[in-house]
């Protein structure tokens, strides 16, 4: 059975992609590779998966079905993760049209690829917990509003759900959105908080604590993102009472983190104090991010077991490795 992983080449779709090889799946890869964080990380990942049985690369951009079209020739796809986005809060206030292209016309380019493969059982994407914009309640349920984002990325990602309901409504394939809550291990973004803390504690720099360090979040490690994203992967949505094939799950750790314990507890793995700068809430963060994950535990079986006593640490030793620290 032939799987299409979309951003294959990015943190999450990496680990995705050596599970379901591990497994005896085909997995066709796709991947623009591009600059928003530093390519040879990307290529790193990449080098781990090239050369293993039942893997296929192909560099390109989801927003172009040309590209997309051509990468899938051939190939009798039955699923597709659908991880490919441009991320990030902070960089979508400087380069806003990098968002809409790749995530609304990315996902839509997906999404009528999708529909037009004869035997497609299941498409799985990313959506974020920045959906939940400026909600105070916690813990955030996927049954709550959502129409308050605090920032265009979380607009983007809410879009995408938006337009894959009208596809499963208007087209019967099953689909699944994934809200992801703040992933971390190793292999991580350069561009999330603790590889920014990590690179700067041991290169000997102060640390930006945004919101003089008053913010929680649910830090959830990677092993348990990707096993959630496998089992729901495995079991596509029945249709509802309307006939439409989707549902959306909060995917999380369960248990939100002050982040000044965080920091304590990589300063422990590492084994040196942060100089920390406090500073006040960035434009589009939020305070506090907290799953409820009763829907996907209940229907897939989802329990996430890594505390962050364990997976910071497992970050750490990874770091070194990578960057050749002692």
């Amino acid at each position: 059975m032939a799987i299409l992983l979309t951003g294959v080449a990015g943190f999450i779709g990496f680990h995705v992609a050596q599970v379901l090889l591990e497994r005896g799946d085909e997995v066709i890869g796709i991947d623009n590779l591009n600059d928003y964080y530093d390519p040879n990380l990307k290529r790193a990942r990449l080098a781990q998966l090239e050369g293993r049985k039942g893997f296929k690369f192909f560099k390109a951009d989801i927003s172009d079905s040309a590209q997309v079209t051509e990468a899938v020739a051939g190939s009798d796809i039955r699923r597709i993760v659908h991880l490919a986005a441009q991320a990030g809060v902070r960089y979508s206030l400087v380069n806003p049209e990098a968002y809409i292209r790749a995530n609304v016309l990315g996902h839509t380019v997906i999404l009528e690829l999708a529909r037009h493969l004869p035997k497609c059982e299941h498409l799985v994407y990313a959506s974020s917990s920045s959906v939940y914009g400026g909600n105070t309640k916690l813990p955030f349920a996927v049954e709550d509003r959502v129409d308050s984002p605090v920032s265009l990325y979380a607009a983007t990602k809410k879009a995408d759900e938006l337009l894959s309901h009208a596809y499963a409504h208007l087209f019967r394939f099953p689909q699944t959105g994934l809200r992801f809550f703040t992933v971390y291990g190793p292999w991580g973004r350069p561009d999330m908080a603790l590889y920014i803390f990590t690179k700067a504690i041991f290169e000997g720099r102060p640390i930006h604590v945004f919101n003089n360090g008053d913010m929680q979040r649910d830090f959830t490690y990677i092993d348990d993102i990707v096993n959630g994203v496998i089992r729901t992967l495995d079991n596509p949505p029945a249709p509802d009472g309307q006939g439409r094939p989707y549902r959306l799950y909060n995917i999380g750790n369960n248990k939100p983190e002050p982040l000044l314990r965080m920091i304590e507890v990589l300063e422990q793995a590492i084994g040196r104090k942060a100089e920390k700068q406090l500073m006040p809430m960035q434009p589009g963060d939020v305070k506090a991010t907290y799953a409820d994950i009763t829907a996907i535990s209940r229907d897939v079986g989802f329990a996430p077991t890594t505390p962050i006593d364990v997976g910071v640490p497992k970050f750490v030793d990874w770091f070194r490795r990578y960057h050749n620290q002692v």
